[in-house]
């Protein structure tokens, strides 16, 4: 029960924030681990319960026309590929050598975010989808991909800065497309770890539910305010990533 009380409700807060700018397993994966789960055990669970809250934000987006379908179908496929890669190679690699590169990628991506000539709000008719768009869209899913597969943390972020600032989308299309592509990087992952037996299904199913209510409510203030509230969202996001991966490499 101690277990239940621990992880529900901050896995709920975690979908919250997911559902605004991504990075909701910066919240969700050490809950499971302060539970006293194992590291693979941790990882595996809180995909499951991961990839059931960004299919809730994904279907909400879709419902309210905010994913383009000409670009999420062959963004997905690239993102299935990367993530099953990346899951992969998360059982023979050192996390500590994705961590290091993360130290200097970190500051580059929150320099994207806090420059409003590149991260900024469009309008539907100043969008474009020319060839340019469209692979943009599909390296950054193949790219974020693999990173989901081995690490996680701060995926739809990620995939919200490549599309607003290479792809030159607006901020709810790129939230719309990341998510779509966020829930195909978790399913990939989570056949992966269904397979290693490494997820725990009662307490995934629980955490499951709790994310999809946090990831139903942050969407719709996610849609409701747009660029006012995502860019903070996705700063804040960014600094508790580089403060754990320093902290992480800091104190072993």
């Amino acid at each position: 029960m101690l277990t239940y009380l621990i992880v529900c409700p901050l896995v709920f807060l975690a979908g919250f924030v997911d559902a605004i700018g991504g990075g909701g397993g910066l919240i969700a994966l050490p809950a499971f681990l302060f539970a006293g789960l194992p590291m693979h055990a941790a990882v595996a669970t809180n995909k499951l319960s991961a990839a059931c809250g960004t299919a809730v934000t994904t279907a909400r987006f879709a419902k309210n026309r905010m994913i383009d379908l000409k670009l999420a179908a062959p963004a997905v496929l690239f993102a299935a590929l990367g993530a099953q890669a990346g899951a992969r190679l998360s059982l023979s690699i050192d996390e500590r050598i994705l961590e290091y590169l993360l130290i200097g990628i970190l500051p580059v991506a929150a320099f994207f975010v806090l420059n409003k000539h590149l991260f900024q709000d469009r309008e539907a008719g100043e969008e474009k989808t020319d060839r340019r768009t469209v692979v943009t869209v599909c390296l950054s899913a193949l790219l974020v991909g693999v990173y989901d597969g081995i690490y996680g943390p701060g995926t739809g972020t990620f995939l919200i800065i490549a599309f607003t600032v290479f792809a030159r989308m607006g901020i709810h299309r790129a939230n719309g497309l990341a998510k779509a592509i966020n829930t195909t990087t978790n399913l990939s992952s989570l056949i992966v770890f269904l397979r290693s037996g490494n997820v725990m299904i009662t307490l995934g199913l629980a955490a499951a539910l709790c994310n999809m209510l946090g990831n139903y409510l942050g969407s719709g203030l996610a849609m409701k305010n747009g660029a006012r509230i995502v860019r903070p969202v996705i700063l804040t996001v960014l600094l508790i990533l580089l403060l754990r991966i320093v902290s992480g490499i800091l104190i072993p």
